[in-house]
């Protein structure tokens, strides 16, 4: 709270009133057993009202705008961190309370710290995982985690350090590539905007990995255990997989949230494609409130659907060939977050495809020769090397960035173990990522 308080101070009396009405709401669902839909319904609202205030006013206002030539002002409104997370959080103990599945004592004052401990714990407050309850909550009281376990607190330690590196180190200097990419899409080359979509796809996966691992490091040192939430996606042979893979558990809210609600694949085939989209449409908006990433939801909706329909006669060709359609799929459908409209989303994608020209500028080259590139080629004495091949740095990095997302197994499911070999690699990771660190680094599901 003292964190999230000094990022901005209004936003904490926010998160604070809103845990204390869900938690009221919550205790009104156990106690009165008449009015419980209605309740249950004025709970959920309140979530999702307060999420799309933050969230989607300035969008819709703007769409007015624009189809009825009115002039509505709309002010520029920050976002609370975390407040999808939050919001969610807060939406699955509201269903759980109303279907009973939480221990009564939960809704007595002694359970209120556990409640609030379970909407503010902090390793998962700002992106997640989205845990249900009845998996957290029980965690709390569990005093044989109230005791410091060496084997857990080492395995934490290097797991937040592996996570740590991915961000800082590789990340961030991915990023540094797509920034450039961003400011010259009309300069670019064919060769240019591949690398720069590469680069993105290494941006968003190190991301999320890196918190993904820092967030169950950190945990792990608490003896609390997180659920998966981010399974190497890009090993994944289509694109349903890899919505399998990737934000694990926010999937699976969509799935028992919206999904199985508007009867799963219960109704039919046509109804079952019909939620699918529906899925698909909720999740391009979360990810943004634009028109970009409402139509990057539905690609991924579509492809989702001719995944299914294709069921087992997809298993006939070959893997690699899965693998690249996969791949290049997800990759060219996330240039949306680069461009701002559609019709510049389709110059990018003709300027790739008629592959015109395989110069890399070199602006793009210099993005990769950063301090500790030339660090690295001096400790190796490789610096001849590197000045001699022309985008040597950059190379060096697209390979690490394939390894590392295709080769190990995730860090989170890994057995590690604790002996002094393993221990001194993330020792040396921590140290280059710390030193690294010159600026703010921040993470891109901060503002979701």
């Amino acid at each position: 709270m003292l964190f999230y308080g000094y990022g901005n101070w209004k936003f904490l009396f926010l998160l604070c009133a809103d845990c204390l009405i869900n938690y009221w709401i919550s205790c009104y669902l156990i106690a009165d057993r008449k009015a419980k839909k209605g309740v249950l319904a004025i709970g959920i609202l309140i979530n999702i009202g307060l999420l799309f205030y933050y969230k989607y006013t300035g969008f819709f206002i703007a769409n007015i705008n624009q189809v009825f030539h009115t002039r509505f002002i709309s002010k520029e409104l920050i976002m609370p961190l975390g407040i999808s997370f939050f919001t969610f959080q807060q939406i699955a103990f509201l269903v759980n309370s109303y279907k009973g599945e939480l221990p009564l004592s939960l809704y007595r004052v002694s359970g209120f710290p556990d409640y609030i401990l379970y909407v503010l714990y902090f390793p998962k407050i700002l992106m997640g995982p989205i845990v249900e309850p009845g998996v957290l909550i029980p965690q709390f009281s569990d005093k044989s985690r109230k005791q410091v376990n060496p084997e857990n607190l080492i395995r934490g330690i290097k797991l937040f350090n592996y996570g740590l590196f991915k961000k800082l180190i590789l990340c961030d200097t991915f990023n540094a590539a797509v920034a450039w990419g961003s400011a010259n899409l009309d300069a670019a080359t064919s060769m240019d905007l591949i690398i720069v979509m590469l680069c993105y796809a290494f941006v968003v996966y190190f991301d999320f990995s890196g918190y993904c691992d820092m967030a169950a490091g950190v945990s792990l040192m608490l003896n609390i255990d997180l659920p998966v939430n981010f399974d190497s996606p890009f090993k994944s042979l289509s694109i349903r997989e890899f919505w399998g893979r990737w934000h694990i558990t926010l999937g699976k809210f969509f799935i028992k949230y919206i999904y199985i609600p508007l009867g799963g694949s219960r109704k039919g085939k046509l109804r079952t494609y019909f939620n699918i989209m529906v899925v698909f449409f909720v999740t391009g908006f979360w990810h943004g409130a634009t028109w970009t990433m409402i139509i990057w939801g539905l690609f991924h909706g579509v492809f989702t659907c001719m995944d299914r329909a294709l069921g087992k006669k997809a298993q006939g060709i070959h893997p690699a060939a899965r693998w690249l359609g996969m791949f290049l799929t997800t990759c060219l459908l996330r240039l949306l977050f680069i461009v701002d409209t559609i019709p510049k989303w389709g110059e990018v994608l003709g300027k790739i495809f008629s592959f015109q020209s395989t110069w890399v500028s070199w602006g793009l080259i210099d993005t990769f020769n950063t301090a500790d590139s030339t660090l690295i080629f001096d400790l190796f004495h490789l610096t001849s090397v590197n000045e001699m091949v022309r985008g040597l740095s950059l190379f060096v990095f697209m390979v690490v960035g394939f390894i590392i997302c295709l080769v190990p197994e995730n860090n989170i499911k890994r057995k590690f173990s604790n002996s002094a070999a393993s221990i001194i690699p993330a020792i040396i990771l921590f140290v280059w990522a710390m030193l690294s660190l010159g600026s703010e680094s921040a993470f891109r599901y901060f503002n979701f």
